[in-house]
């Protein structure tokens, strides 16, 4: 005879069955990055721990070649992870394809992307609130008003010089939004390009003289959008700059970052940015909800960086004011 206590004990365990089961299968997540691991990830890998979700990740790494994104598609078609994750417009795009000419291999299989500075320019979704597509997300750049704003914070100017990749969506739909915005507040745009090879891949060729163009041009500021080329010619951009005691302003946390001598820049943190994916990710896997049900967003604050010793060599040391809300590194 079955005594209450031994039927209850046999309840508790039919119940936690069907957690113990799906803690040993885990989700499988396919991650496709573009030029590497980085702090992004950390942040979307660690919020997964932090919350005991159990996860197998499946890593591929573009290393900056499109071709690469149309091998990855084939693998997630026959393998068929519970979840996609990439890094950046040009792999988020090589992966999903854009919103009128979706990668149809892929199935139902959510999307989540992190680290895309115009998810709508880019046509990747067409709207941020409502993505109509199994595509969800964190955009991390501030808007350019915001930005132009900073700028003026630390030094006010009426003509703003960028140099940017032509080929890249997202730097031609940020470059589109810098526009409009410099001409609502009456601000001279100087615009110059990275050149184009014959396979209409952007070249290094030219950059110093590029940008001593805009400074001849009267540019008080360079303008570093979000544009996965030039990141990978930072150093270069921000040494010409500075040569001709240009002020350079990023949009991206990691322009500041390492040997680049970049000025200033209103960003997010990469870190945060990935955590923030990490629990859109949660609410497909755990929650059961639908990526297209789920907002594109990004994080609420902003930090203002200041490199001191860049000011220092450019004579270009920031007001007063902004040591009351600016963070200063050297």
């Amino acid at each position: 005879m079955t005594t209450r206590r031994q039927a209850l004990a046999l309840l508790a365990a039919a119940a936690a069955a069907p957690l113990a089961s799906r803690a040993a299968e885990k989700y499988r997540l396919y991650m496709v990055t573009w030029r590497g691991m980085t702090d992004v990830e950390k942040g979307f890998k660690e919020y997964i721990a932090r919350h005991n979700i159990p996860v197998e990740y499946i890593w591929r790494d573009a290393n900056q070649d499109r071709a690469k994104l149309t091998e990855f598609s084939k693998e997630i078609a026959a393998t068929k992870p519970d979840l996609i994750y990439t890094w950046g417009t040009s792999a988020t795009l090589g992966i999903t394809g854009p919103a009128d000419a979706p990668n149809a291999s892929l199935g139902s299989i959510p999307v989540v992307f992190a680290l895309v500075a115009h998810p709508t320019g880019a046509k990747i979704v067409t709207a941020l609130d409502k993505p109509g597509r199994d595509v969800t997300g964190v955009y991390h750049v501030a808007t350019v008003a915001a930005q132009l704003e900073a700028m003026r914070a630390y030094r006010p100017f009426t003509k703003l010089g960028t140099l940017y990749n032509p080929a890249e969506l997202n730097s031609v739909a940020t470059i589109n939004d810098l526009r409009a915005e410099a001409q609502r507040r009456g601000v001279t745009l100087l615009e110059e390009k990275f050149a184009l090879g014959p396979d209409s891949r952007p070249l290094a060729d030219g950059i110093e003289e590029r940008v001593t163009r805009l400074k001849a041009a009267g540019a008080q500021w360079l303008y570093l959008g979000p544009d996965s080329y030039l990141f990978t010619q930072i150093e270069r951009v921000a040494a010409a700059a500075n040569k001709e005691k240009l002020l350079t302003f990023a949009t991206t946390e990691s322009a500041l970052e390492g040997e680049s001598k970049v000025l200033a820049g209103l960003v997010s943190r990469f870190y945060s940015i990935g955590e923030f994916a990490a629990f859109k990710a949660e609410q497909i896997l755990v929650g059961k909800k639908k990526a297209h049900d789920i907002p594109i967003e990004t994080l609420t604050r902003f930090q203002f960086v200041v490199r001191m010793g860049v000011a220092k060599a450019i004579d270009a040391l920031p007001p007063i004011t902004l040591f009351h809300y600016a963070e200063f590194r050297e």
